[in-house]
């Protein structure tokens, strides 16, 4: 017969030793749990003792957090950089790293035959003379048809052309640089490299090929002339070429045509024609197209009526209506002097002034 815990059947064939024997060490008997000390906790101590069953979330932070932060920044950082290598163009050939060259100049002053002839209505003068069919102004440096080269666009090459068309403007057109002595309008179109040499031309002014400011611009001594007409003549041409993969170079040929009369004398005074020829050389690098500045390397001037025997170098100290020439040759020439210029000078022909 089987005992209490026993299946009314039996113990099945094949299990282990009974009911008892499984559970036996989880079992507890009477006296065991007649003795166990039951407590019950309250609302307020399973509140305020124990873990709250639901977890709180942290609270949701506003804005952008911290790594998404330096992540923005460090994009940012990279665009940035991108941006300033591509406009410095860092890896530029070697033509357009090389420094700006030296000026060379030079100005040759143009004598008379005899008197200058002169008038009182500077309209007069310029219709009896060659320049009657020049233009007026800026209006007389037109700009040519524009091509691209090999490494230069159609915008570059017409910023490399009105570039060089502003320096022929404010050096040889404006009344406060032609009889004004002011500088700065010219000075702030040349290459950084140049500007030591324009400041010394002024400074210590010499015809020695290189620190003659009558090579960078016109202007004529303002205690001796100033300008009878404003509407200045002027015929010539401009010329744009690819010298290398990194350099354009523009030549200008210009002659201006200037009505002069004696500095403070009044409209009733005679006034005269005084002609320049400039022929210049400008060189631009991309930096230069991108900062609208120029690099002159090479300027020949012609201007006349002048006295042989006159400075140039500094100022042009024109011959005015009835003056002519004074006798004597050019400055003296030493050759033995290294680093200077030779004294030129020629004559103006007749043809080259005004009939009247």
């Amino acid at each position: 017969m089987g005992g209490p815990g026993d299946p009314p059947e039996g113990t099945p064939e094949g299990a282990p030793g009974g009911a008892e024997d499984e559970y036996r060490s989880v079992v507890f008997d009477e006296s065991f749990i007649r003795a166990a000390r039951i407590q019950e906790y309250s609302a307020r101590e399973r509140m305020t003792d124990h873990t709250p069953a639901v977890r709180r979330r942290p609270p949701l932070h506003r804005g952008l957090s911290r790594q998404a932060l330096v992540l923005v920044l460090l994009i940012a950082l990279a665009f940035g950089t991108a941006i300033y290598m591509g406009v410095r163009h860092p890896y530029r050939t070697s033509e357009a790293q090389r420094p700006a060259e030296p000026l060379r100049m030079t100005v040759i002053p143009l004598a008379p035959r005899g008197r200058v002839p002169g008038a009182a209505d500077p309209e007069y003068l310029y219709a009896h003379s060659p320049a009657a069919q020049f233009g007026v102004g800026a209006e007389g440096i037109p700009l040519p048809a524009v091509r691209r080269t090999a490494h230069f666009s159609d915008s570059q090459v017409v910023a490399a052309l009105t570039t060089a068309k502003d320096y022929l403007v404010v050096s040889s057109l404006r009344p406060d640089v032609l009889t004004g002595g002011q500088v700065h309008p010219v000075r702030a179109l040349l290459d950084s490299d140049q500007l030591d040499q324009f400041d010394q031309s002024y400074a210590h002014p010499a015809a020695d090929g290189r620190h003659a400011p009558t090579g960078w611009l016109v202007r004529f001594d303002p205690a001796q002339a100033e300008l009878a007409d404003r509407g200045i003549r002027v015929e010539g041409t401009l010329q744009a070429v690819e010298a290398d993969s990194g350099t354009l170079e523009v030549t200008a040929d210009h002659t201006f045509v200037y009505a002069l009369r004696p500095a403070g004398s009044g409209a009733r005074t005679e006034a005269s024609l005084f002609t320049v020829r400039r022929e210049m050389r400008f060189r631009f690098t991309r930096d230069d197209l991108r900062l609208h500045q120029a690099q002159l390397v090479v300027s020949s001037v012609e201007a006349g009526p002048l006295s042989c025997a006159g400075d140039s170098a500094g100022h042009l100290h024109p011959l005015l209506a009835g003056q002519a020439a004074t006798a004597g040759g050019p400055a003296a020439t030493d050759p033995y002097a290294t680093g200077s210029a030779p004294a030129l000078c020629g004559t103006l022909a007749t043809s080259a002034q005004p009939r009247v």
